[in-house]
């Protein structure tokens, strides 16, 4: 590795750090918990249904809707394998969901949300100016009843409100095996009485911490959205400050995903408007963030018995999103671009059939680096083949060190003219590592959002999508943490032994570019110290690969051979002027070593009289 070759690695190394600066985990001024406090410190306030009103606030407040204000509210159930979901008679809604088949990191039942958590509701306009909401009125629930549609069977429980001389219906259907709900509300015999205005759905979400590293877990809390027109859309991740955004155009579904799993709701046809918030309470010890969804439903729509829709209730799995709704997939984040294309179509999918015989994931990561490593092999080649180019010629770079001394822009000139005589590119070892870049990108999405991965233990890592805890500390280190993962400990080692390896084998990294390659490593230490295990883990086996291939590589690389073929080069190229970049490097070498002569003439009449 000669100067050219460090100062790409170098600058390759700086780009990964910005990139890891953006999107890797934000370290918390203090010690971060590692388990949920019992008692909360301070709270957001869980939201609650409005109390029942009496008679005559009743009246005046909801008018024609008043004869539903009285009742006592009941808790009514849904089950199938993967859900049990819980309703309110109060409202008619949902209350609760548990996920049946997880558990949280602490081993608790994974609740997505229950009644002190969240709250579901939907309000409208009068004729007469008052404001309605279901969360006001009492429904009657029908008991459960079974329902076949085509081949799917399930369970369907209605929930009617007898009001203004009309009703108020939803109905809600929870298929066998599945994670959706289906909704239908409608409002018969209302159009008197009902503005011809949007309804306003309302979805409050405090998120409790479901994982191990509360800060991740804070951070892939969003709200996603999804325009008619197929675009998708998003709040900030990793913020903690207020988040907003207004859509005044149709909208397909808006989700909230909990880092990983996915409370969304889907329009059969669409939803004329939306507004999403999160804010984020540092000093809550209860709820980690607040998610706010408001949707519009056209009235039209709930009036005509056309009011469709579905709640999706379920893991943030790539495979099972894709078939719910356009897009709904998105909530899987896997990067943007290049880095998303390779997950999607590249990781995932031989991670699934890896999957189909082996059960430990950390072995199936282990055989995603050698393959990946295999395809990318003839880079790797060629970058061992560019060093070796560069030591052979080491006599002639010391011969021209030890010729110009000093003067480093002379000696640049003429090792970049020895390197164009003797046909030798000096980026040809470093464009081979820039395009294997983009799948070391995609990694760093992949693993702190797959599924897949959670909770997967391996060796001492109890979760393969969080960092893996080898010994804790008594104390807190900032940009560190209060804990030792020894995945990252053997990467860095390991890329500490390759660094040393490399410098051994090119004498030609001196000074301050040998130190900036034995610094990166050290770097990584404190930053990937909280990254998902699955990814140091990943790093550390790919480390120990470009061993073996580097010790295979040697067999085929005869550097007698190289040799020759340089001298050949040499005299091929002897009258040949430089073109392409090695022209522009000249010139721009040329143009340095003329400014500073000048600037050195010019300073002598003044060292003089001095």
């Amino acid at each position: 590795m000669d100067k050219n070759q460090a100062t790409g690695l170098f600058l390759i190394s700086a780009m990964l750090l910005v990139y890891l600066f953006f999107f890797s985990p934000k370290k918390p001024e203090d010690k971060p918990a590692d388990k949920p406090v019992a008692a909360a410190t301070t709270t957001s306030g869980a939201p609650a249904a409005p109390a029942a009103l009496d008679s005559a606030t009743a009246a005046r407040q909801l008018g024609s809707f008043a004869s539903a204000a009285q009742g006592a509210a009941q808790q009514l159930q849904l089950a199938n394998d993967n859900l049990t979901l819980t309703f309110s008679s109060k409202g008619g809604r949902v209350e609760a969901v548990r996920l049946n088949k997880y558990k949280t990191f602490f081993g608790k039942p994974l609740d997505l949300f229950d009644a002190q958590s969240a709250q579901i509701d939907t309000r409208f306009r009068t004729t007469d100016g008052r404001t309605v909401r279901f969360s006001d009125l009492f429904f009657q629930p029908s008991a459960v009843q079974p329902v076949t549609v085509g081949q799917r069977q399930g369970q369907r429980l209605t929930f009617t409100a007898a009001v203004a001389g009309g009703s108020i219906e939803q109905a809600y259907t929870l298929f066998n095996d599945s994670y959706e709900v289906g909704y239908d509300v409608r409002m018969p015999g209302l159009n008197a009485v009902l503005a011809p205005e949007p309804l306003t759905f309302t979805f409050v979400d405090r998120v409790r911490q479901t994982e191990q590293d509360l800060q991740q877990n804070r951070n892939h809390s969003v709200i996603n959205h999804y325009l008619a027109n197929d675009d998708h859309g998003s709040l900030g991740e990793a913020s903690d400050t207020p988040e907003e955004i207004k859509i005044d155009e149709p909208l397909k579904w808006a989700a909230h995903k909990h880092d990983f799993f996915v409370a969304g709701i889907i329009a059969d046809g669409q939803f004329p408007r939306g507004q999403f918030n999160s804010t984020v309470n540092l000093a809550d010890s209860t709820f980690i963030k607040t998610l706010s969804t408001t949707l519009a439903i056209p009235a039209a729509d709930v009036l005509g018995g056309k009011g469709q829709f579905r709640f999706f209730f379920g893991p943030n799995a790539f495979n099972l999103l894709k078939e719910v709704a356009p897009g709904f997939d998105r909530n899987v984040h896997l990067g943007w671009g290049l880095f998303r294309w390779i997950n999607q179509f590249v990781v995932l999918p031989v991670f699934h059939i890896l999957e189909q015989f082996i059960s430990s994931y950390g072995i199936i990561i282990a055989l995603l680096v050698v393959l990946i490593k295999l395809v990318t092999w003839p880079l790797t080649y060629k970058t061992y083949v560019s060093q070796a180019r560069m030591k052979v010629l080491k006599p002639e770079i010391d011969e021209i060190k030890e010729k110009y001394g000093d003067d480093q822009t002379k000696v640049q000139s003429e090792t970049m003219k020895l390197y164009g005589t003797m046909g030798v590119s000096p980026l040809a070892g470093c464009v081979p590592t820039i395009l294997t870049m983009p799948i070391l990108f995609a990694m760093f999405q992949f693993f702190p959002n797959a599924i897949e991965l959670r909770q997967e233990q391996f060796l001492w890592a109890k979760d393969l999508s969080s960092y893996d805890v080898f010994a804790k500390l008594p104390f807190y280190i900032k940009w560190y943490g209060n804990h030792i993962s020894m995945f990252t400990l053997l990467m860095t080692a390991s890329t500490l032994l390759m660094t040393w390896q490399s410098n051994q084998l090119n004498t030609a990294m001196q000074g301050p570019m040998k130190f900036y390659s034995y610094l990166m490593p050290f770097i990584f230490l404190f930053v990937l110290n909280s990254f998902a295990a699955g990814l140091t883990w990943y790093y550390f086996i790919s480390n120990v690969v470009t061993f073996a291939q580097q010790a295979l590589t040697r067999r085929f690389v005869d550097e007698t051979k190289l040799r020759a073929q340089l001298e050949a080069n040499k005299v091929k190229n002897k009258d040949k002027k430089p073109s392409g970049f090695q022209a522009r490097l000249a010139e721009a070498m040329k143009a340095t070593q003329e400014r500073e002569a000048e600037a050195k003439k010019q300073s002598q009449p003044k060292n003089k009289g001095k």
